[in-house]
């Protein structure tokens, strides 16, 4: 029998921590793989800040290095500028990115750092108790909204993909899902165009990726997979908000 679908080299053979149902463990093996197909594992560094995904240097069998809450994109930044020559990339959740790293995200990318971020968001704090996060929707309820998100208290969901794409600096920037497998090969394809526009020297890259949270949205992982599509889908519509080649094309 041919084998067609095999463990990424680079994706360590170990148990994982995430809650069944978690998109972090396929956005985990998507990486790997293109960390494998591209050659890029010996070029490779990631940054992943506080978080779900605090842990991620237990599966990512290449060079990673951990900084503080919301820092991502200040200590990519750093790398990158002292080796130019390696593909540098930020692993950040909504709370992470949209709320403390907010600062370091946006300057980042004004300045057109040579840098990626892929940003998972589940609109929720995953890791400390489901709390409100910035990305939570209207209605949505968590742990300090359990009457769920109302704008005249809370303000509206903050949209930092689309915030993102309006400055100068920032090359290419895409919301995807995961909410089905043809979705989920998209979000293969846009973390691949993402790290070819870092090599490309074009500019900051962004890929955010809506993510199932079920123990959190207190679902099934089939419900949030449901949910994803039906509920966030509709609340940050998936697509390419800029990209540099296509400007080039014209």
């Amino acid at each position: 029998m041919k084998i067609v679908y095999t463990r990424p080299k680079c994706l360590k053979p170990v148990p994982n921590h995430y809650c069944p149902g978690c998109g972090h463990s396929i956005i985990h093996r998507l990486i790997c793989e293109l960390v494998d197909e591209m050659n890029m594992r010996g070029r490779i560094i990631c940054i992943p800040p506080a978080g779900c995904a605090v842990l991620a240097y237990n599966y990512f069998d290449f060079d990673m290095c951990e900084s503080a809450h919301g820092r991502g994109c200040a200590i990519a930044t750093g790398f990158k500028r002292a080796q130019p020559d390696r593909i540098i990339f930020t692993y950040q959740g909504d709370g992470d990115m949209a709320a403390i790293g907010t600062a370091e995200t946006l300057h980042a990318a004004n300045r057109g750092e040579k840098i990626t971020s892929i940003f998972v968001n589940n609109a929720v704090y995953g890791m400390t108790g489901g709390q409100m996060a910035p990305t939570t929707m209207i209605g949505q309820k968590t742990t300090t909204s359990p009457y769920g998100r109302r704008t005249e208290v809370e303000g509206y969901p903050l949209k930092i993909t689309e915030l993102i794409a309006t400055l100068p600096g920032a090359a290419y920037v895409v919301r995807t899902s995961l909410a089905n497998p043809a979705k989920i090969r998209e979000t293969k394809k846009a973390i691949k165009k993402a790290f070819e526009v870092q090599m490309a020297g074009a500019g900051y890259s962004l890929v955010e990726v809506l993510s199932p949270c079920p123990t959190n949205w207190k679902v099934s992982p089939r419900e949030a997979f449901a949910y994803l599509e039906e509920k966030m889908e509709k609340e940050y519509p998936i697509g390419v908000m800029k990209d540099y080649t296509a400007k080039k094309d014209k």
